[in-house]
């Protein structure tokens, strides 16, 4: 049996649309057949394949199906699979962790030695069908349409840094640095967990009236806003700067600057990956006198993160539809990959439908949304 699939095929830019066998299940694993699946700043890394991809992957794993993020039906179950059943609705868990981790005995299995990733280290989302492991199978609330629930696993990264261990953030001031995806979606996530001043840092336009849409009290262009960026927040947080600091970018520059804005005792979040690891900063005045919590985050906690997500969506409080800026159908994901590398920026999150009635039918959903978003602007500007 076979179906189509985007593959990297060889090291360089690049990737294909091929026809490729469907997978055979292990005893512990379920085939999914896939609804929808979304492109991440990870499988662009692997598209372009830079310097990491060479190193993370390299080309002796080579032919392998790009992507990570998914939302499908479960066709087929191992004969060992006790939890997930035929025709159940997943997402799925990227960290595929053991459960003999050290980490993950002490429940921070998305930290695990041992761990695959899926897209990175096996096959991934990108294609008609994909076969996963069922402990890292999250069955999604029937309420949540593919083209949101796809969107799980960065929404899931961005409510754990914005929640952080403690979940401590209402009534609180955050600055999130980077109108990428996981930085606007943190936005939501603050928004709706009663953080009540929100400032957002970033350098494209397109995703800055996103982010205002999400809910961002302050929008900071890198490029335009002609303000010493720290001395603004601590301005409009009674000069001692924010309780909390998100870090979704990576960049030096704003590492340095995202520990200034720090209040003394407050929490810096480490999401974005650096081009360079190493990093010039105050270590004694910025960390150890100033008293903060620096906290680091790759991926989801599990499934406390899932969990919440699940809910934040099915309850209908956290409207992610502003950050889905394109839809395409599998066989034209090239398309997605331009738009996603076009500058300036003008796209924020893309999804991918194998099945064309899928894709009409989120299309669909998307433009009601649209236009209910459009009545309540409409309203407020009469208002």
């Amino acid at each position: 049996m076979k179906m189509k699939a985007v593959v990297k095929t060889k090291a360089g830019p690049g990737a294909e649309f091929m026809e490729v066998d469907i997978p055979k299940i292990g005893p512990k694993e379920v085939l999914v057949k896939v609804k929808a699946t979304s492109i991440c700043g990870t499988d662009v890394h692997i598209y372009q394949w830079d310097k990491w991809s060479n190193s993370r992957i390299g080309e002796k794993k080579l032919p392998q199906i790009l992507g990570h993020e998914v939302a499908g039906e479960v066709v087929e179950i191992g004969k060992e699979v006790k939890r997930i059943k035929v025709g159940d609705y997943v997402s799925a868990e990227t960290h595929i962790y053991n459960p003999w981790d050290l980490q993950s005995l002490l429940c921070q299995a998305h930290l695990g030695e041992n761990m695959e990733i899926l897209g990175v280290d096996r096959d991934g989302t990108f294609a008609e069908y994909i076969a996963l492991p069922e402990n890292v199978c999250w069955v999604n609330h029937p309420s949540i349409p593919p083209e949101i629930a796809t969107l799980q696993e960065p929404i899931g990264n961005a409510t754990y840094a914005v929640l952080g261990e403690d979940n401590d953030v209402a009534g609180k001031s955050m600055v999130i640095i980077g109108d990428g995806p996981a930085g606007l979606f943190s936005v939501g996530i603050a928004r709706l967990c009663g953080v009540t001043n929100i400032f957002l840092i970033g350098e494209w336009d397109y995703n800055l009236f996103i982010g205002k849409i999400m809910g961002a009290d302050h929008i900071i262009n890198i490029h335009k806003n002609d303000v010493d960026r720290v001395e603004y927040v601590k301005e409009h947080t009674n000069g001692y700067g924010a309780d909390i600091v998100l870090d979704m970018a990576g960049a030096p520059q704003a590492i340095k600057e995202g520990l200034k804005m720090l209040r003394r005792g407050g929490r810096f979040t480490a999401f974005g990956l650096s081009p360079s690891s190493t990093i010039d900063v105050d270590y004694n005045e910025e960390i150890v006198l100033k008293g903060i919590q620096v906290h680091g985050i790759t991926g989801r906690k599990l499934f406390d993160t899932w969990y919440r997500v699940r809910n934040f969506l099915s309850s209908g409080r956290l409207n992610v539809y502003p950050i889905i800026t394109h839809m395409f159908p599998l066989e034209e994901f090239q398309k997605g990959f331009d738009a996603i590398l076009e500058r300036p920026r003008k796209c924020v999150k893309i999804v991918l439908f194998p099945n064309r009635e899928e894709l009409k039918r989120a299309q669909e959903r998307l433009e009601k949304q649209r236009n209910v978003e459009d009545r309540i602007q409409k309203v407020k500007c009469e208002g």
